[in-house]
């Protein structure tokens, strides 16, 4: 069964297994003793601490082993912003950092603290002047991704890290989908990853602070990893986590190039072959495995499921497909459509014959829902009247996204060019896909307006 959510969590590499294995038998015991178990367990220990610092492109004291991904990045941002409170308690970060930095965000302006969200553009990408206007005097940290999780758009974090240097601002990089594809880009003062991202095990994040960075750790503190990850370290996992991380970026040079033409393929061919489908994120600076693109009037749910069933495993930011019953703020940030969200992210080894399925597949699939849905089949519908009306209402109220959308295209032609149809909706993602729909039809979306219930968004038709 081709598996196409590696962004997700990648499949466990080869050597992270060995490595686990051995590692299971020979660092079982506390590196912190001195006995002879505990110095060979201190070994596997530094030489993991060695390999990964060797990747990241700090050094080896610099770097700590922390319980996750997202454990790493609440301990940098915390432990900048208390190292640094003396500066202030500004923090700043883009709008489409992942939930960890945006959960750690909420929690310091809960405390009291104040937060910048600096916006990106349709691409997904921040405009480093931008990010540099949000910098204040009493900014303490900045916090930008390498490359995003969702459409695998990458930051420009060394024109950011400058400005940053600059301003006396250290910026903390979350690099987990970059790491395991090469170095991490330049000008980064705090580091944050996770091992199964790039094939190692879960349970595993790294936190590399430079030296001369203000660091407190919050909370009780421990004796071990430098008092910035507490609790007994997970050597098994931490040995196969380096293991891995080493053995991907020996391969990636030439899996960079291999994947990045299957997913040029996937951008290509699902623009040809799928009607009305967005392709977002940016086509160039981007992660060469990853690709994500939105179809109209399609229920991201029901569009996994059916993949699923024929067999493709991919995940979606649509809202349907949430319990939040938001779509994806990362979607929502760039201004995409966000209704059947699909993203494809491929692991290394992916076969080009699987990719070639998939893109079979997926016409038919699409094409189905839609039917299922009701959608209609021309851009404009005809008029079901001689005389058409000068304006309408949609009621579609209680019903979910793409739903309002379909309603609308239904009726859109039978109002006059210059005439509004207004759409009545409570769910959220209508207010992130009505003005998609009007963009990707040629209409002009007039604006949201109050209702008793919901929003009412008025769109009217240009032609």
């Amino acid at each position: 069964m081709p598996y196409f959510d590696a962004a997700s969590a990648a499949p466990l590499h080869p050597v992270a297994r060995q490595a686990l294995l051995a590692a299971l038998d020979e660092g079982w015991a506390d590196p912190a003793r001195l006995y002879r178990e505990g110095r060979r367990a201190r070994l596997l220990l530094d030489a993991a601490r060695e390999a990964a610092a060797e990747a990241v492109g700090c050094r080896p004291d610099e770097l700590v082993f922390t319980s996750s991904g997202t454990t790493a990045v609440h301990a940098g941002i915390a432990g900048a912003l208390s190292g640094r409170r003396r500066v202030g308690r500004h923090l700043a970060h883009s709008a489409v950092e992942h939930s960890s930095v945006l959960h750690a965000a909420a929690a310091h302006e809960a405390d009291g603290g104040s937060v910048t969200e600096v916006p990106v553009d349709r691409s997904g990408a921040v405009d480093p002047a931008v990010y540099g206007g949000a910098l204040r005097a009493d900014t303490a940290l900045a916090c930008l991704q390498s490359a995003n999780h969702e459409v695998g758009t990458e930051q420009p974090v060394a024109e950011v890290g400058a400005l940053c240097a600059e301003a006396g601002v250290p910026l903390l990089v979350d690099a987990a989908q970059s790491l395991g594809w090469g170095p991490a880009p330049a000008g980064w003062s705090l580091l944050t990853a996770s091992a199964h991202k790039w094939g190692g095990p879960a349970g595993v994040g790294l936190l590399a602070v430079r030296k001369g960075v203000r660091f407190a750790p919050r909370g009780p503190a421990g004796e071990r990893e430098s008092g910035r990850a507490p609790g007994f370290e997970n050597l098994p996992a931490i040995v196969a986590a380096a293991a891995s991380l080493r053995a991907v970026r020996a391969e990636a040079a030439a899996e960079t190039v291999r994947l990045r033409a299957l997913v040029d393929r996937v951008r290509s061919v699902v623009a040809e072959r799928v009607p009305d489908v967005e392709v977002v994120g940016d086509p160039e600076r981007r992660l060469p495995h990853l690709v994500t693109f939105s179809c109209l009037y399609v229920d991201g749910e029901t569009l996994l499921h059916e993949l699923d069933r024929r067999e493709f495993s991919v995940s979606s930011g649509s809202s349907c497909t949430s319990s939040t019953l938001t779509p994806s703020h990362v979607l929502r940030a760039m201004g995409v459509l966000s209704e059947g969200n699909i993203r494809v992210s491929l692991p290394p080894g992916t076969a080009g014959a699987e990719v070639d399925r998939f893109l079979e597949v997926l016409p038919g699939v699409v094409a189905e829902v839609r039917e299922r849905l009701g959608a209609p089949a021309a851009p404009l519908s005809p008029p079901r009247s001689p005389a058409p009306a000068a304006s309408l209402v949609v009621d579609a109220l209680g019903r979910r996204c793409p739903i309002p959308v379909i309603e609308l295209a239904k009726v859109i032609g039978e109002v006059p060019v210059g005439a509004t149809v207004t759409v009545l909706a409570d769910d959220e993602a209508a207010r992130l896909d009505i003005p998609a729909w009007c963009e990707m039809r040629g209409q002009e979306y007039v604006g949201e307006e109050p209702a008793d219930r919901g929003s009412a968004y008025v769109v009217r038709r240009l032609g």
